[in-house]
């Protein structure tokens, strides 16, 4: 039995390693979304949201799909979705399979600037993230977080679960 007054600790190993981890995502990020900022005026969320548009086949997710790929509140997205819309980088429509459903697309603007952001974007990858790495590292480094990436999606947030097809409606606020 353990002892639920003091609190587990962390290995020095995992504990150097969790640190690196938060370093290097914080300067990552932080690169990159000044990047695209100069780049193309998008947010690092922007930017996901367009990049997953631009990799289905034809340009299009719907709303949840998307909240679901990106890890962000179904609120948020709506947000941001909007300010996009409002650039002219993506069009909204009613989904073709669920009337409930909307249905994001890529607008032909919205291609225009990932193509100006895209160069910058992976030059700065490869200096910060992956120039001192061999592409053993690179193979080792993609095996580890694709193993910890779906870990943490087995049990994922809200704002990354998958909304089961065919469930039932949330009752309305009043009728709990």
């Amino acid at each position: 039995m353990t002892d639920k007054s003091s609190p587990a600790s962390l290995s020095p190993t995992e504990l150097e390693a969790y640190f690196a981890l938060i370093e290097v995502s914080s300067l990552v990020r932080h690169t990159v979304e000044e990047q695209l900022r100069n780049a193309g005026g998008l947010s690092y969320v922007q930017f996901q949201l367009l990049a997953t548009l631009g990799d289905s086949p034809d340009g299009s997710r719907r709303m949840t799909e998307l909240a679901d790929g990106v890890v962000y509140s179904r609120s948020g997205l709506t947000y941001q979705v909007g300010l996009l819309e409002k650039a002219g980088l993506v069009v909204r429509s009613p989904s073709a399979d669920d009337d409930r459903g909307v249905t994001v697309t890529l607008t032909a603007g919205g291609r225009d600037v990932l193509a100006r952001v895209f160069p910058g974007h992976i030059d700065g990858l490869r200096q910060l993230l992956f120039e001192p790495l061999t592409s053993e590292d690179v193979d080792s480094l993609a095996r580890v977080l694709t193993i910890v990436r779906d870990h943490m999606r087995s049990n994922p947030p809200r704002s990354a679960k998958p909304r089961r097809k065919g469930a039932a409606p949330r009752p309305a606020s009043g009728d709990a």
